[in-house]
């Protein structure tokens, strides 16, 4: 199970850092106010803070009126919701950067270093969908580990979900070399390398993620099927 989200973590890596780039390709003004693209990461920080509160107020009861049990939804089905998000969050960023990319085709600026006429707005539909991710599966990562493990190891337990995030960033680092090195053999550009982002092949990296966490899904969902829980009486309500 703690293996399985450290592919969540590195798409959250990815996007902490590629977005970045996007949106300064992009226009970042918001009325007469110029917003730092390095500011980015607040989206999903803020999407947190509003979601939390829909989280424990209608999601949760609504689930237990639906269930007719105590939690609800298991902490099983809390970590797989969020590795779904957060496929939909890749396949969004993708689908993102391809009209980034068509619009600087358009506007005949794939060279140029002026700003894109496309807002950087764009740009929060992916924060959204894996900060509501991230949302679901570190709740449920927590709460998981902190019922599971035995009285004495649950501290060390519930630090697990730090270390999946930790693990997720360096995956990210190692994933993008890899690309890079196998997209660019035979004289062909890598993916991730170019003048700019625009010669990017950004778009099939995101596509590549969407998969790879879909794949990582499966990978859950076989393990969650299996999973007996210790506290059984407790999650049957």
């Amino acid at each position: 199970i703690f293996l399985s989200t450290i592919m969540l973590n590195c798409c959250l890596a990815q996007l902490s850092t590629f977005s970045v780039e996007q949106a300064a390709t992009m226009n970042t003004h918001v009325g007469g106010l110029k917003v730092p693209p390095a500011s980015l990461p607040v989206f999903p920080v803020t999407f947190i803070i509003l979601l939390a509160p829909i989280y424990d107020h209608i999601i949760v009861p609504f689930a237990r009126r639906v269930t007719g049990t105590e939690m609800g939804i298991t902490h099983l089905q809390r970590i797989g919701t969020g590795l779904v998000l957060s496929i939909v969050a890749m396949a969004v960023a993708a689908v993102v950067e391809v009209k980034r990319k068509n619009v600087a085709t358009d506007a005949g600026m794939m060279d140029s270093a002026a700003p894109l006429p496309i807002t950087f707005f764009w740009i929060a539909f992916q924060y959204l969908f894996l900060g509501s991710a991230d949302l679901f599966t570190l709740a449920g990562l927590l709460e998981f580990f902190f019922s599971e493990a035995p009285p004495r190891m649950r501290s060390l337990a519930t630090s697990l979900s730090w270390a999946s995030l930790a693990l997720g960033y360096y995956l990210s680092s190692v994933l993008v070399t890899v690309v890079n090195s196998a997209t660019g053999r035979g004289g062909h550009r890598a993916w991730l390398e170019g003048a700019s982002l625009n010669h990017y092949h950004l778009e099939r990296f995101y596509w590549l993620m969407c998969v790879l966490s879909a794949l990582n899904y499966v990978f859950f969902l076989v393990l969650a099927i299996r999973y007996k829980y210790r506290n059984a009486g407790v999650i049957k309500g």
